[in-house]
C-alpha cells in the first residue's frame, strides 16, 4: 500500500545531527528515540463506498467506521505502525470538506467537485513507554479542505546530568538551531539497513 511505503521512506530517510558524549551517542534515527509522537496527514482511507459512510457519519458509529479504518487494518496486519498507540477516536473524519463549509465534498450537488468519500485521514501517533494522552480531538477551522486535529500528552522525563553535558563533544552554546533539526538522505541513500518492511522494530 502506498501510504504504507510513505512512512517507511520517512523512517528510512529522517535523520538528526549526532552528538557524542563520553557513554553515548544522541539519537540518529527516528525509532532511535525513546518516545515518538507522529502526527499529520497519514492519508489513510476507509474502505467502503461514499453512501456507506456517509451514512454511518449521520448515525455517529465510529466503530463501524474505524473496523474499515485502513490504517488500523494496516496496523492490526503488523504491515505499519506496529506496536504505536493511537487514541479513541470520537469525531467524525476530517476529510474532505468543501471550501469555508461544514458539508463534505461532494455532498452539494450543485458545486463542481470531485466526491470524495469522508475518511480520518489526519492522525496523532505515540510509540515509547512514559507517554500517555489526555485528549484527542478535532478543531472546526474551516481554512482548509481537512479539519484539524490535536491533542495534549503527559510525559515522563529523564532528569538531566549537568555534569555529563559538559563532557559532550559540542556544547548547546556551539549548536545552531538548524543543526538540532531532522533532515533526509537522498533517494537512494535511505535504505542503510537493508530493511523490506516496517516489522524491523
Amino acid at each position: 500500500m502506498r501510504r504504507n511505503s510513505d512512512v517507511l521512506e520517512i523512517l528510512r530517510k529522517t535523520r538528526f545531527p549526532m552528538v557524542y558524549g563520553q557513554y553515548e551517542r544522541s539519537p540518529e534515527t527516528i525509532l532511535e528515540h525513546d518516545r515518538i509522537i507522529w502526527l499529520g496527514d497519514l492519508n489513510y482511507r476507509i474502505a467502503l463506498s461514499y453512501r456507506s459512510v456517509k451514512a454511518l457519519v449521520e448515525m455517529r458509529n465510529w466503530k463501524a467506521l474505524l473496523e474499515k479504518d485502513q490504517l488500523r487494518i494496516e496496523q492490526r496486519g503488523g504491515r505499519v505502525f506496529a506496536g504505536w498507540n493511537e487514541g479513541r477516536i470520537y469525531f467524525p473524519p476530517t476529510y474532505k470538506y468543501s471550501t469555508n463549509s461544514d458539508k463534505y465534498a461532494g455532498e452539494d450537488m450543485n458545486q463542481k467537485e470531485k466526491r470524495r468519500t469522508p475518511a480520518w485521514c489526519d492522525r496523532i501517533l505515540w510509540y515509547g513507554r512514559g507517554l500517555g494522552q489526555l485528549s484527542y480531538v478535532r478543531g472546526e477551522s474551516r481554512f482548509s479542505d481537512h479539519r484539524p486535529v490535536y491533542s495534549v500528552f503527559s510525559a515522563e522525563v529523564e532528569s538531566i546530568n549537568h555534569s555529563r553535558i559538559q563532557k559532550m563533544s559540542c556544547s548547546s552554546s556551539q549548536l545552531d538551531i538548524g543543526e538540532l533539526l531532522p533532515y533526509s538522505y537522498g533517494y537512494t541513500d535511505i535504505n542503510p539497513y537493508g530493511y523490506t518492511d516496517l516489522n524491523f522494530y
